[in-house]
C-alpha cells in the first residue's frame, strides 16, 4: 500500500471517510461529496441506480455520515440493493421516508422536486 492514510480520514475507494464525523446525525448537504449527491439523488429519481455496488458505496457513506443504521438514505439505499439482488417489489414507505429525509437535510424543498 503505497498511500499514508491518517487516523482520522480513511478511505476504501476515492470517497474520504471523516472519522471524526462519522454518525453525528447532522448532514451539511454543502459536505456531501459530488459522486455521493448525485447517487443519492439518483435514487430518489424516476430512474435510479441499477448497479448494486454503486448503490452501496451511496449506502456507507450515509451509514457513517448520517445517523448510522437508523439514517432513511442508508436504509433506502440497502432496500433498493435488495430490491436490485432479489428482483423483489421495494418498500414504498421506506422511499417516502428517504425522500422527506432529503428535504430535511436540505437537498430540495419538497419530496416532489426530487422526483
Amino acid at each position: 500500500m503505497s498511500q499514508q492514510q491518517s487516523a482520522d480520514n480513511v478511505s476504501i475507494d476515492d470517497i474520504p471517510v471523516d472519522v471524526a464525523n462519522t454518525q453525528s446525525g447532522e448532514v451539511d448537504p454543502a459536505e456531501v461529496p459530488e459522486e455521493i449527491e448525485s447517487i443519492t439523488r439518483g435514487l430518489a429519481g424516476e430512474h435510479p441506480p441499477t448497479n448494486p455496488l454503486i448503490v452501496l458505496k451511496a449506502a456507507r457513506w450515509w451509514y457513517l455520515h448520517g445517523k448510522g443504521g437508523t439514517d432513511p438514505a442508508f436504509q433506502w439505499a440497502i432496500e433498493w440493493a435488495r430490491h436490485l439482488a432479489t428482483d423483489t417489489p421495494s418498500d414504498v414507505e421506506r422511499f417516502d421516508e428517504f425522500l422527506e429525509y432529503l428535504v430535511t437535510v436540505g437537498f430540495d424543498d419538497e419530496p416532489h422536486e426530487l422526483r
